[in-house]
């Protein structure tokens, strides 16, 4: 585990009955220390650190955590877990990896944010977990990670690039393991930024997710997609009720009618909709905002996760799967499944031809408003 060079190891060696005991002392706190301080993120700019032993890549900004990069998880997907505001606010749930006082524990393929649909060729990969039944998941797909492309940290953004692969069954245990005919190679650009808006700190998430199809892959028109993100308690909205929700098998999960105390998170769509009402509509971008807990006698404060559509993706402008329990996803690949007055979807991928989805998430400390998420949304639109 030596980080010297084999020359320095043979001096040392040589010449160690010269050496006073001061300087074996040096020697060893510089054997010690240096692989920590090689693993340390730097204290400024936002850094990407591999770790593929312990199958995650650890996001940093000025040196507190932003969010990790998993693949070695139960969800059968990678994920990006946690999520976390500049002011050291975790803003996504803590179930399924870790559970915290006040939350739902329903649906536990809600981790964190990911990236999958529920109907590609009648093969359900959004609601796949470990709490699947094993006779039943021949129904269920998996995203196998099965590389880092590049790693990159830099001065004010970061960059991470990805390759994994959509598999029909999920049968198998272990990730990277599964040996049945794939349908889609998937490769993602994530992009991590530090910004400043209205001369207040926040966080981007930008996501270049490309789909080549090794198989035609029909995605059918369902509501279950497809950039999602599962948030913490005080984003739940405060009138949410609960209820039966099918999953494109229909397999259901009951969402109990949780204590909503400390629940405050409102939706707001580009389109002036809010609150509950955003569910099934459209627009270019979409926000979530609600004050953190009261802590002694500091009041609570606002924290805004957003969304950003791009005008290059198919079925722009997105719909938004917006639900009042936490569940905050853009699915535009759903049409007739929320205005039953439009015709199925079924947006196909032909063996051989790609597909790109871009989106940027947006995390603040503060409330933001409707000006500024526009002037936002033309800047994203402009890369």
């Amino acid at each position: 585990m030596s980080t010297h060079s084999p020359s320095l190891a043979l001096n040392c060696h040589s010449e160690r009955s010269e050496e006073s005991p001061y300087s074996l002392l040096l020697l060893l706190v510089f054997l010690v220390l240096t692989p920590m301080l090689k693993a340390a993120p730097p204290a400024h700019g936002v850094s990407v650190t591999v770790n593929a032993a312990a199958h995650r890549v650890d996001i940093a900004i000025d040196g507190t955590p932003f969010t990790s990069y998993l693949w070695d998880t139960n969800q059968r997907k990678p994920v990006l877990y946690p999520l976390i505001a500049p002011d050291g606010t975790t803003v996504t749930r803590g179930y399924p990896f870790a559970t915290r006082p006040g939350e739902r524990v329903d649906h536990p393929h809600h981790a964190g944010l990911w990236f999958n649909y529920a109907n590609v060729n009648n093969i359900d990969y959004w609601n796949n977990s470990d709490a699947i039944k094993p006779g039943a998941r021949a129904k269920y797909g998996s995203i196998d990670h099965d590389r880092i492309v590049s790693a990159r940290s830099g001065a004010d953004s970061g960059e991470l690039v990805t390759e994994s692969t959509w598999y029909p069954s999920s049968d198998l245990p272990s990730v990277g393991s599964n040996q049945a005919p794939p349908i889609l190679r998937q490769t993602t650009r994530y992009v991590f930024s530090r910004l400043t808006i209205d001369g207040k700190p926040a966080r981007a998430i930008d996501m270049t997710v490309t789909l080549t199809a090794l198989q035609t892959s029909v995605f059918h028109d369902d509501k279950d997609g497809m950039l999602g993100i599962r948030v913490a308690h005080f984003l739940e909205s405060p009138t949410e009720k609960g209820g039966v929700f099918l999953d494109a098998n229909g397999v259901p999960t009951k969402v109990a009618a949780a204590d909503t105390a400390g629940a405050t998170g409102v939706y707001r769509t580009s389109e002036g909709i809010a609150g509950d009402a955003v569910w099934s509509t459209r627009g270019r971008w979409c926000l979530l905002s609600g004050d953190t807990p009261a802590a002694g006698s500091k009041p609570g404060h606002p924290e805004t996760i957003a969304i950003f559509d791009h005008t290059g993706n198919p079925g722009y402008p997105t719909y938004w799967h917006a639900r009042g329990y936490g569940l905050f996803a853009a699915n535009p690949l759903g049409a007739h499944i929320f205005d039953p007055k439009a015709p199925p979807m079924n947006f196909t991928i032909d063996k051989g031809a790609s597909a790109t989805f871009r989106y940027r998430v947006l995390i603040l400390s503060s409330a933001v408003t409707d000006a500024e998420m526009n002037r936002q949304a033309g800047a994203f639109n402009s890369k």
